[in-house]
């Protein structure tokens, strides 16, 4: 099994207090896993790798301002939000999901790591009464669909950092015909982690 020092092997600079954060999170997702499934059973092993990892190389690729306010669309178990918010105590994450119960898990992540800078929500994207600067997903809704949902939402101008995988060519083709102004960039994780999962997956900057 893969434990939390791979974070570290990528992460050098973290902090001690992110760093035994992190540590944690195996086992408050284990014990949680038992009354809710935030995790397919048979993913613990790569838990490390397959969520935690994988949430943290929008901050190996991507820039989040201090001070700035972060909506996760679909958390579902709290990835990416979680491993973000533990990065970036300084920022505020917003982790929205309609399916209550894993909504009310993640709060319960966030109340034993006392992660003050999280808020979960259960709702709808549509329903949601914010003004964010910085959009995140993994793998929840085709682009032009998130693109939709947050419309009227941005303190701003849009910035979506969405985990992806395989060929988006034509999802991001459909975005760019109804948002022509939008810049698009495709980054595969693999240029940064060496782990064969990763070969497939990909960060998308979309930025207004």
């Amino acid at each position: 099994m893969v434990k939390a020092e791979i974070i570290q092997k990528y992460f050098p600079e973290i902090s001690n207090s992110a760093y035994q954060k992190i540590q944690r999170l195996y086992d408050i997702y284990f014990s949680l896993n038992e009354k809710v499934n935030l995790i397919s059973r048979k993913d613990f092993d790569n838990f490390y790798i397959h969520h935690v990892l994988h949430s943290l190389s929008l901050a190996k690729t991507c820039t989040f301002p201090k001070g700035s306010k972060v909506l996760d669309i679909g958390t579902g178990g709290g990835f990416p939000g979680i491993p973000l918010a533990i990065f970036y105590p300084e920022i505020h994450f917003i982790l929205a999901d309609s399916i209550g119960k894993k909504i009310r898990a993640v709060q319960e992540v966030a109340d034993i790591l006392e992660l003050d800078n999280v808020t979960a929500l259960n709702t709808r994207i549509e329903s949601l009464q914010a003004k964010v600067d910085i959009v995140v997903a993994r793998a929840v809704a085709p682009a032009v669909e998130l693109y939709t949902w947050v419309l009227g939402k941005w303190a701003a101008a849009p910035c979506f950092y969405l985990l992806k995988g395989g060929d988006l060519t034509m999802e991001m083709q459909e975005l760019q015909s109804i948002a022509p102004k939008l810049r698009i960039k495709e980054i595969p994780i693999s240029d940064y982690f060496s782990e064969p999962f990763f070969e497939t997956k990909k960060v998308i900057q979309i930025q207004g």
